[in-house]
């Protein structure tokens, strides 16, 4: 898993654009051509990182599944059998609760698989593992969460998931021996299309329940061409999301 970590952090924006920044400064009198490309190149990849319209454009090329309807929600026990929730990593330590939470990203998802399960009454297994082996697994973390701060309780946890195709693998070992194969699915709406092709080769109905939408209108000004920290970030999100979809129709068919 390591290794994994540090293939992934290098190889994705913005590791390689800092690779490209370091191989100029490194190149700028042996060969001052290629190092100039090298620059522009790692350059110009962050400032596009950084705006927030291009954080639009991306997550519209991500997002292919449209929202559930508010009404769709009580009935969605017609369709369904269960609620899975994927985790999305975890904050390590916070000094202010005394243990490792949820991320934001994540208490998105559980919010809306709370407002589902209310509305539905569908019973609600989460998804995700530990931390390099660092217990407790973010299926036990969002369980937690789900029952203090949304008054939701867990009927099943999967904590040995590391991915969105062993979410799918594990979740199925869990549903499908009692008999539940209609499962409304929540995640990140740019991360949807992967989590519904993994839980679908697993064996699963998919109803998909999307949440956190990046591809609205970004109501920055000047249209989001102004550069933004925070939209590194998403970006850099949107490019793994982007590269495991590429991944996944290679490695598992």
């Amino acid at each position: 898993m390591p290794f994994r970590y540090f293939v992934k952090q290098l190889l994705l924006p913005p590791g390689i654009l800092l690779l490209l920044l370091l191989l100029a400064w490194w190149l700028r009198r042996s060969r001052p051509r290629l190092a100039g490309a090298c620059f522009a190149l790692g350059l110009g990849g962050f400032w596009l990182m950084s705006l927030p319209v291009v954080v639009q454009w991306s997550a519209g090329l991500l997002e292919r599944e449209p929202p559930l309807v508010r009404d769709e929600w009580a009935v969605l026990g017609q369709r369904a059998d269960a609620i899975v929730v994927l985790g999305s990593g975890r904050e390590r330590g916070d000094r202010a609760w005394g243990a490792d939470q949820p991320t934001g990203v994540g208490l998105e998802r559980q919010r809306y698989a709370a407002r589902l399960a209310k509305a539905s009454g569908l019973p609600v297994l989460t998804s995700g593992g530990l931390h390099y082996g660092s217990p407790p697994s973010e299926a036990q973390m969002m369980a937690d969460s789900l029952r203090d701060d949304f008054g939701v309780t867990v009927r099943w946890q999967e904590g040995r998931s590391r991915t969105t195709w062993e979410n799918a693998q594990f979740s199925a070992e869990v549903l499908l021996p009692q008999g539940i194969k209609r499962v409304v699915l929540v995640t990140q709406a740019w991360h949807m299309s992967r989590a519904v092709w993994s839980f679908r080769k697993a064996g699963f109905e998919v109803v998909p329940a999307p949440v956190g939408f990046l591809s609205g209108d970004n109501a920055r000004p000047l249209g989001g061409w102004m550069p933004e920290f925070k939209a590194i970030w998403q970006n850099g999100q949107l490019m793994n999301e982007a590269v495991g979809q590429v991944g996944y129709s290679l490695f598992y068919r």
